[in-house]
C-alpha cells in the first residue's frame, strides 16, 4: 500500500464522518495564506485537494513508501517534500496536520506570530471495540483526546479557539477490511499478524456472516490554535 487511498474497501467496510469537514475549514485559511505547512501528509491527497496552495508550501512525510508518491502528486503545485521538520523559525503562516503528528512545541515555534494550526487528530479510544473482540491489549497506552492536546498546544504557547470531539461507527462488513485496516495502521494491534490472531479473526468473522457486519467506534477530535502576536 502507498498514500491514504482506500477506494477498494468501497463496500467491504463503511465510516461514518465526523460533522465537521476538516478539507472545507482548512480551504479558507489555506487560501489568504502566503506559506503553508503538512506535517505527515502522506501521499500528498489533502493539499492536492485543497489546491490553489501558497506560494511557499512544505509538506513533511517520513514514511518512505510516501514519500515518493507524495513528491510525484505535489509537484505541479511547486510543494517541497521534506522527510524531517523544518529547522527555522516564524516561518508559516498555517500548519495543517490531518491524521498526523502534533509536536507542539514545534508547532509553535514554526509558526508566524498570528499563524493558525488546524488538526484532525486520531484519539486513544479509536476503535477499542477491535481489540476487545481479538483480545488485543488497547492501542494507545497513554490517554490522547482533545483534553490532553488542548493541555499540550497551551503549555506551548499557543491559544486554542475551536475544539471538536466525536466518535462516529466503523462498520467492517468484510473479515479482509479488518485484516488489511490492522495491516495497515500496525499501531492499532502491535504485532498483528493473521496467523497469530487466526482464532480470534475466525469468531470475528463468524459475527460479521450472522450480524452482516461488525461495528466499532471511531475516535477523532478537531483544534484550532492561534500563536499569539507579539507585542
Amino acid at each position: 500500500m502507498t498514500g491514504w487511498e482506500f477506494a477498494w474497501l468501497d463496500g467491504l467496510a463503511v465510516a461514518a464522518e465526523p460533522s465537521w469537514s476538516y478539507p472545507e475549514i482548512a480551504r479558507p485559511l489555506v487560501r489568504p495564506a502566503g506559506s503553508l505547512l503538512d506535517l505527515d501528509t502522506g501521499g500528498g491527497e489533502l493539499l492536492a485537494e485543497l489546491a490553489p496552495l501558497p506560494p511557499y508550501t512544505v509538506a513533511v512525510e517520513s514514511w518512505s513508501r510516501n514519500i515518493p508518491i507524495a513528491r510525484e502528486r505535489l509537484a505541479s503545485f511547486g510543494v517541497e517534500v521534506l522527510t524531517e521538520l523544518p529547522a527555522g523559525e516564524n516561518e508559516f503562516d498555517v500548519v495543517l496536520s490531518r491524521h498526523g503528528r502534533l509536536p507542539a512545541t514545534d508547532v509553535a515555534r514554526l509558526l508566524k506570530p498570528g499563524g493558525v494550526l488546524l488538526t484532525q487528530q486520531v484519539g486513544s479510544d479509536d476503535l477499542a471495540e477491535l481489540n476487545d473482540a481479538l483480545g488485543a491489549p488497547p492501542p494507545h497506552p497513554r490517554r490522547w483526546d482533545a483534553k490532553a492536546a488542548t493541555a499540550a498546544l497551551t503549555a506551548a504557547g499557543l491559544r486554542v479557539t475551536d475544539v471538536r470531539e466525536e466518535h462516529p461507527v466503523l462498520a467492517f462488513r468484510d473479515i479482509r477490511a479488518v485484516v488489511h485496516h490492522l495491516r495497515t495502521v500496525p499501531w492499532q494491534v502491535r504485532n498483528f499478524t493473521p496467523l497469530r490472531y487466526e482464532r480470534e479473526l475466525a469468531r470475528l468473522a463468524a459475527v460479521i456472516r450472522t450480524r452482516g457486519e461488525f461495528t466499532v467506534r471511531a475516535h477523532r477530535f478537531l483544534l484550532r490554535a492561534q500563536r499569539p502576536t507579539e507585542a
